[in-house]
């Protein structure tokens, strides 16, 4: 019994590391866009949708902002600790994951994918990821609420493994340019699959395996 015990505390803290590395890696990314500036980091070379479009800065801005408190949310929701001794918790922090993607990051982020960088399938992949990230935590609160614990579980697994793509996306750019060295559009239309098309195989599988047990 203590053997399982310990196993379940070392898987627990090699997660918590994994994604606290991340995550700072994501909060770092993030504070190059505080104080507000039109041509921070990544906006330098989005400075055509930045001038002619007037919506394209601040929908931008309630992406970036957004998305890192919906990982840090999301990330607490898997902790069976948490679900099992506070469930009011659980709940709580549940719902700023839920309305923070419903309201915020996933339509902002479906209306900048619309002006992605590298050509119609790079929009195409950003938009449908937008969707489907809308779409599994719509079905995940839906059936949180009519009680299907395990259909709530594992979409909202699914809505995670997207919200995890902010983190990956950015992952894989690194390990294909340091790599590769290609031209900037070709890295766009390869990472904007790569960055979360693997997750969702991922966590398909790690699903499809927890009911075979």
């Amino acid at each position: 019994m203590k053997n399982g015990n310990g196993t379940v505390k070392i898987q627990t803290w090699f997660w918590l590391v994994i994604f606290s590395f991340f995550f700072i890696l994501m909060l770092n990314i993030t504070l190059h866009y505080i104080p507000f500036d039109a041509t921070a980091s990544f906006l330098q070379i989005k400075q055509t949708e930045v001038t002619t479009i007037s919506g394209y800065l601040p929908i931008f801005y309630i992406h970036v902002y957004s998305a890192i408190f919906a990982l840090l949310a999301g990330f607490t929701q898997f902790n069976s600790r948490i679900l099992k001794k506070y469930p009011k918790t659980h709940r709580a922090i549940g719902q700023i994951y839920v309305y923070t993607v419903l309201f915020l990051a996933a339509p902002s982020g479906i209306y900048i994918g619309y002006y992605a960088n590298g050509g119609l399938l790079a929009k195409i992949s950003f938009m449908l990821l937008g969707t489907l990230w809308y779409t599994f935590t719509v079905i995940g609160l839906i059936s949180a609420k009519k009680r299907f614990i395990l259909r709530h579980k594992n979409f909202m697994l699914r809505s995670f493994a997207l919200a995890f793509s902010a983190i990956t996306l950015r992952l894989w750019k690194v390990i294909l340019v340091f790599a590769f060295h290609p031209n900037p559009m070709e890295v766009y239309k390869i990472i904007a699959w790569l960055g979360w098309v693997p997750n969702i195989i991922l966590i398909e599988w790690y699903i499809y395996k927890k009911q075979k047990k």
